[in-house]
């Protein structure tokens, strides 16, 4: 049986790219959100449309296939690789990391909709009444409120991100599944490998769940 420890070091550098992915994705994912969110409580029908299109798509098509036509697909255009743009859009690592991104963005826009719709409807009304305009109260009271309601489903998302990180070894990168897969092809090991992989995303998954019920605790005692 094959030593699984003697190979850890390939597997840590694996890791090292996969939590790369993770953490990128979801502050640019999250960054994304809100501004898709204040976007969809726009006054501007044409930028709630758009919001609304980006969301519809993203959420109706699988992540590998967004991946490939952000990394296989943009490539294509000529202007494309004649633009700056092809500095970033060329490197696999940017291209899982915008694919990860506008996908987290898209669901956790939904989730942020979804929080805000469920503020007290007292603490809206409050807000209008001291004459607060729109985007302050979003600002001060809707946002802040929103974010502590939605911290147990964005937890699962951010969960979903690190899974969807696995797919970034189709586009040839050494994440952990890439690094693991290498593994693979150079031992035959197939079942040890892909344990040990499974056994390193499961604490990774228990690591963000312990995060996220500490952040909670703490929300709540501001709610």
């Amino acid at each position: 049986m094959i030593n699984i420890l003697a190979y850890l070091p390939q597997l840590m550098s694996g890791l090292s790219i996969t939590l790369i992915l993770m953490l990128a994705s979801v502050v640019t994912g999250l960054a994304l959100a809100i501004l898709m969110t204040m976007a969809s409580y726009s006054d501007k029908w044409l930028l709630r449309k758009f919001v609304d299109i980006i969301v519809f798509f993203i959420r109706g098509t699988p992540l590998l296939v967004q991946i490939f036509l952000i990394y296989y697909g943009i490539g294509q255009f000529a202007f494309i690789r004649d633009s700056f743009l092809w500095f970033i859009l060329r490197e696999p690592m940017t291209c899982a990391i915008i694919a990860l991104s506008l996908n987290s963005a898209c669901y956790t826009t939904i989730l942020l909709q979804g929080a805000i719709a469920s503020v007290p409807k007292n603490e809206v009304a409050a807000c209008e009444a001291i004459g607060m305009s729109k985007w302050l109260a979003f600002r001060r009271i809707i946002f802040p409120r929103a974010f502590r309601l939605a911290i147990p489903a964005y937890s699962n998302e951010v969960i979903m991100i690190l899974k969807g990180t696995s797919l970034a070894s189709t586009i040839t990168l050494l994440d952990l599944m890439g690094m693991t897969q290498q593994l693979i092809g150079e031992t035959y090991a197939t079942v040890e490998f892909y344990l040990a992989a499974a056994v390193i995303y499961l604490l990774l998954n228990g690591i963000i769940s312990l995060i996220f019920k500490c952040l909670q605790k703490k929300a709540s005692v501001y709610h």
